[in-house]
């Protein structure tokens, strides 16, 4: 009975063996598992930490645009009988240039996106609500000489000189108008703002060909990207005067890093600015007109007193 019990058991017993062996990989595939497993693996090479350096807030780079879009809705903008609407060209650029910055990763916000009129002291407000924003303004420029042309940039606190020095550095690089430089200003929206404030005028519309760029759309797209452009580099700017950018006939759209040199600039913050004569004149008018009341109230009064004195002289002659 045990011999039968081993003829039985002894050839289940061999093939389970030989089937759990074909299991197995091949030894030498095994062996070379055990070599990289017991391989000594490289030391991994220190990488250096990088020393952060300490930055004030003040000195960071604000992530938040507040683009002014001038004139709107009655207030066309320009001068009388101008053809062109300066107040559809500035939201068209400001429109545009929101566009641009937010492909960027900026925080945009507008003191308008369509034909309304905006007072200044909102705009202000506006810009004053965000305290690491910078402030861009937009317009085009007009005068009765139509010979008149080119690119203006204008700043008024010393916080603003980098930021004007930046744009009016690619915009005037990347028109192909006249460059009428950087000018210090104490225009009302520039001298109440706490933030950076620029103001740009991006050429004259009453001059005929740069109205005519001004209807191009590819030429105010071009604006738009230029004035990102220095936005994009304004931490960049050398803290020494340098020559102006050589106009780029490139149409990238990359915001390339480089070394922007400190604009010169023209102080003209002894000329008025004009919503404050406009103000000034009218309140002149009033005094001027209620002290003409006055004058002839006084007038009236003593020609009175003068005809009644000669009345009581000429009683006291008859008497």
């Amino acid at each position: 009975m045990r011999k039968l019990f081993c003829h039985f058991i002894l050839p289940f017993a061999s093939l389970s063996i030989l089937s759990s062996a074909s299991a197995l990989p091949a030894p030498s595939s095994l062996s070379d598992r055990e070599h990289r497993v017991n391989a000594p693996r490289a030391t991994p090479t220190p990488v250096p930490q990088q020393r952060r350096v300490a930055v004030r807030e003040g000195d960071r780079p604000s992530t938040v645009v507040v683009i002014d879009a001038g004139h709107g809705g009655h207030d066309r903008g320009g001068i009388a009988g101008q053809r062109v609407s300066e107040a559809m060209m500035n939201l068209d650029v400001a429109l545009r240039l929101r566009s641009v910055l937010q492909s960027y990763g900026y925080h945009v916000v507008m003191t308008r996106d369509s034909d309304v009129f905006i007072p200044l002291g909102m705009r202000v407000a506006i810009g004053n609500s965000y305290r690491d924003a910078i402030f861009v303004c937009i317009h085009f420029n007009a005068t009765p000489r139509r010979s008149a042309s080119g690119i203006e940039t204008y700043f008024y606190s010393s916080q603003s000189l980098g930021l004007a020095s930046a744009i009016h550095y690619y915009v005037a690089g990347g028109a192909p108008s006249e460059n009428r430089g950087v000018r210090r200003r104490g225009f009302y929206v520039l001298r109440n703002t706490r933030i950076p404030s620029v103001l740009v005028e991006c050429g004259f519309l009453t001059n005929p060909t740069e109205a005519q760029y001004a209807q191009n759309s590819a030429y105010r797209q071009k604006l738009a990207l230029e004035i990102a452009h220095g936005i994009q580099n304004r931490s960049s700017v050398a803290r020494i005067a340098g020559a102006t950018r050589v106009v780029s006939s490139s149409s990238s759209t990359e915001l390339e890093p480089e070394t922007v040199p400190l604009q010169p600039f023209i102080d003209q913050t002894h000329y008025r600015d004009p919503d404050l004569v406009r103000s000034r004149h009218r309140r002149g008018s009033k005094s001027s007109s209620s002290s003409k009341r006055k004058k002839s109230s006084e007038s009236a009064s003593s020609s009175k007193s003068s005809s009644s004195s000669r009345k009581k002289k000429s009683a006291q002659t008859e008497d």
